[in-house]
C-alpha cells in the first residue's frame, strides 16, 4: 500500500525543474560582450602619440653647408683688395638657432708679392625661417687669422671676430643662393685691423 501511494505521489507532483536562465541576465551578457568588443575595436584605431612627439626634434635639426666666392679687403681706406673662397658649416639645434664654423682663404699680389689671408671662426647664429623663400639670418664669430707674406717672407697670427648677415634665397627644396656681408676684426697687441668680407655662394640643407 506505501509503494502504491508513492508511485502515485511521483506521477501526480512532477518533479522540480531547474530554473531557466533569466533572459535580462542573457541580454546583459550580450551587452557586455558588444562593449568589449566595440572598446577593443576603438583602442586598436587610436593614434600613437609617441612616434611623433620623437618625431619633432629630428625634424627641428638639420645642417648647412655653403661654399662661395668671397671679396676680403685687408684694412680701411688704403687696405688691400683680396679675393678668396670662403664656407661654413652650421648645426640648427632649432629652426631659428644653431651653432657655426665659418672658414676663408684670401689672396693678393700687391707689388708681385704673394699675401694670404685665413680666417676660421665659430659662434652662433639665428635665422628668420618663414612660409617663403627668403630667409634672412645674422651671426656673431670668434676665432682667429693667419697672414702669409711671399714664400718666405714669415707669417702672423691674430685673434679675429666678425658680425655679419646675409639672406638665404631658395632655388630648390635643399639648396639656396647666399649674399652675405661681414665686418671682420684682425687684434694682434699693439694694432688693430678693420676688414670686410662680401660673399656669394651656394647653401645645401640638410
Amino acid at each position: 500500500m506505501l509503494s502504491w501511494a508513492k508511485s502515485f505521489q511521483n506521477r501526480t507532483c512532477p518533479r522540480e525543474r531547474p530554473p531557466c536562465p533569466s533572459s535580462s541576465s542573457g541580454l546583459q551578457t550580450d551587452r557586455s560582450r558588444a562593449y568589449e568588443r566595440t572598446q577593443s575595436h576603438e583602442k586598436a584605431h587610436l593614434p600613437v602619440p609617441g612616434p611623433v612627439v620623437f618625431a619633432i626634434p629630428s625634424r627641428a635639426q638639420s645642417v648647412d653647408v655653403s661654399v662661395g666666392y668671397s671679396y676680403f679687403r685687408l684694412g680701411g681706406s688704403g687696405g688691400i683688395n683680396q679675393n678668396g673662397v670662403s664656407g661654413s658649416l652650421a648645426y640648427n639645434l632649432k629652426s631659428w638657432a644653431g651653432i657655426v664654423g665659418d672658414f676663408g682663404g684670401y689672396h693678393a699680389s700687391p707689388g708681385g708679392v704673394s699675401l694670404n689671408t685665413y680666417t676660421y671662426l665659430f659662434g652662433p647664429r639665428l635665422t628668420l625661417r618663414n612660409p617663403s623663400k627668403i630667409n634672412p639670418f645674422a651671426q656673431a664669430l670668434l676665432g682667429g687669422s693667419r697672414i702669409t707674406i711671399g714664400s718666405g717672407g714669415g707669417s702672423n697670427s691674430q685673434f679675429a671676430y666678425s658680425l655679419g648677415g646675409g639672406v638665404d634665397i631658395g632655388l630648390l627644396p635643399h639648396l639656396a643662393f647666399r649674399p652675405q656681408v661681414d665686418y671682420v676684426g684682425l687684434n694682434t697687441p699693439g694694432s688693430h685691423t678693420n676688414c670686410t668680407r662680401v660673399s656669394a655662394g651656394l647653401v645645401v640643407h640638410f
